[in-house]
């Protein structure tokens, strides 16, 4: 009998050290390094080709959705669900926009259809996930750099998760990828 893989959701963000993904008026221009880490690896463009061969679903909240158009649509031709109540329109064929039950949307649409899905961004969605315990991975990259204010990538989930850590990542440019596994109650 054939072993099928399991399907997982990840959250992906990239986040200050203390703990921000945007500044308070919603840039995220500090989102690179100019540091150096001698004992990192290099962030090559081959690097991450091969990391994001494995994704196969993108999800994502509207206004990340909107800031990803505007920054230069990084997610080329993989599917990519927006969830959103507003009415939204797509060039891309690969874009479809859904809105319902997030349980739902995620037990019978996402999850029998993808393996390697990532949820790239929206803190309200990040949020509503993790409190329906629906994500089965965390994996932030840490810029070395404190914005002290600014809209947080976690806040007030309202219960408390154990986690994994799975993998830890330095990079060159000093930044650090932490991947942790959610663990289940």
């Amino acid at each position: 009998m054939m072993e099928t893989k399991r399907s997982r959701i990840t959250i992906h963000m990239v986040s200050s050290l203390d703990g921000f993904i945007a500044k308070v008026d919603g840039s995220v221009s500090w989102m690179h390094s100019a540091d150096n880490y001698d004992k990192g690896i290099e962030l090559t463009d081959a690097y991450i080709a091969d990391f994001l061969k494995a994704i196969d679903c993108y999800m994502m909240g509207s206004h990340t959705y909107e800031h990803a158009l505007e920054l230069g649509w990084p997610y080329g031709d993989v599917p990519v669900y927006v969830l959103t109540g507003r009415p939204l329109k797509s060039d891309k064929a690969n874009v479809q926009f859904i809105s319902g039950d997030l349980t739902e949307i995620v037990l019978k649409k996402l999850k029998p259809n993808y393996t390697n899905i990532w949820m790239v961004g929206g803190t309200k969605l990040t949020k509503e996930l993790l409190r329906l315990d629906l994500v089965d991975d965390i994996n932030v990259t840490i810029v070395p750099t404190l914005l002290g204010n600014g809209t947080l990538f976690f806040d007030y989930i309202g219960k408390e998760r154990p986690l994994h850590l799975k993998d830890v990542t330095a990079f060159k440019d000093g930044m650090v990828e932490l991947w942790y596994e959610i663990k289940k109650e």
